[in-house]
């Protein structure tokens, strides 16, 4: 008991063997506390990473990224409306802000007090606004004074994930990305992990896609149809891929079947295109044709832009790019059409939390992020 008291306080004695315990415990330690440090400094340094200050790195040459606004708190929507306004949900604002671009980017709050939102679609008449579990429509005069809201949508559940993009397809209809409650479970709302078609007169809904984890975004593609993001399940290592997907009304996108072992279940659709696991994939767009941007000519394919906003489910950080997926046309030996090949590059890189991207009608390329007090990035033509 003395000797133990006596080492506690840091007493030397001479007949304590220096092979002992206490000399093989700190020679343990000695060689854990290394890399035990380690650990500690590449957890800070991943959750650190994404919000410092971007490197902005575009690995295209030709091209670099221009601020345009910061300040904008937390960014997680953009649209631009006829007169080539930009507007942007400010989801830690809880607000909408319209962009004057023949302003310098002047900035409005034309909608606060709102809950969560994280999508809007315009039309001439009207603004649809989707929040925490809600999907509100509002009249729209010319000069974005908002209006008579409409409630179409309400008490969808809300959980890990929640009510993201809202957009259109041809025929009319909206379409509504909902996020599931959870990592892995089976949804008492079948709402929920879900694209739904939307009556934008009446509210009236449906499921049109089941088994889509967390859609973030999508986007209509002429002549190949409805193109959507897709975040898969945490902690399973490099399963599964992030993912792009082709919409087919009815059909099942795999969730929360899709084991290591059927990475496809039967009876679901698989991607159309992959992205690194855990990275989250989210705001997507098509490249115009009258963008400088480098993409596929028109006859030849589609090409859209992503972001990739980066993963808290990995030791190193990961992510935090703008990526490119190249869609060309397959067809079997009869020459009939078989689907859809597709190629995928990162265009840049170090970007922090990118989350909303858009291109503008002049085709200029837009994205923000959502991290870092919020800031709004264009992508600009060098050469």
């Amino acid at each position: 008991m003395e000797k133990k008291q006596a080492r506690l306080h840091g007493l030397p004695f001479a007949k304590f063997d220096s092979v002992g315990p206490c000399h093989k415990a700190m020679g343990l330690r000695r060689h854990v506390t290394p890399v035990a440090l380690t650990l500690v400094f590449l957890i800070l340094a991943r959750e650190i990473y994404p919000y410092a200050t971007p490197a902005n790195e575009v690995l295209v040459d030709g091209y670099e990224i221009e601020e345009i606004a910061n300040g904008l708190g937390g960014p997680t929507c953009m649209e631009w409306d006829e007169l080539e306004n930009l507007l942007m949900c400010d989801r830690d604002g809880d607000r909408i802000i319209l962009f004057n671009t023949s302003d310098n980017f002047s900035q409005t709050t034309i909608l606060d007090g709102l809950n969560n939102p994280h999508g809007i679609h315009i039309t001439p008449d009207f603004l649809f606004l989707s929040e925490a579990g809600t999907l509100s429509k509002y009249d729209r005069a010319p000069n974005w004074q908002i209006s008579n809201r409409t409630v179409l949508i309400e008490d969808v559940p809300t959980g890990n994930h929640q009510t993201n993009a809202i957009n259109s397809l041809p025929n009319g209809s909206l379409i509504w990305h909902v996020g599931s409650t959870c990592n892995i479970c089976q949804e008492d709302d079948s709402r929920n992990a879900a694209l739904l078609w939307v009556d934008p007169t009446n509210g009236e809904h449906g499921v049109i896609a089941s088994g889509v984890r967390n859609s973030f975004d999508g986007v209509w593609i002429e002549s190949m149809g409805y193109v959507f993001t897709d975040n898969g399940r945490d902690w399973e290592g490099d399963h599964p891929p992030e993912e792009f997907n082709l919409l087919i009304a009815g059909e099942s996108y795999g969730w929360p079947d899709d084991e290591p072992e059927t990475p496809i279940p039967q009876g679901t659709q698989g991607p159309i295109a992959t992205w690194t696991p855990h990275t989250s994939v989210n705001g997507i767009d098509v490249r115009p044709q009258n963008s400088t941007l480098p993409g596929l000519s028109e006859g030849s394919g589609h090409t859209v832009y992503a972001t990739v906003y980066g993963s808290w489910n990995t030791i190193l950080p990961q992510g935090h790019q703008l990526i490119r997926v190249d869609f060309t046309p397959s067809f079997d030996s009869n020459g009939n059409f078989s689907g859809w090949d597709s190629e995928t590059s990162v265009f840049a890189k170090d970007l922090g939390t990118p989350l909303p991207l858009r291109f503008s009608p002049s085709g200029d390329l837009y994205y923000a992020i959502f991290g870092n007090g919020g800031t709004l990035y264009k992508v600009t033509l060098t050469q």
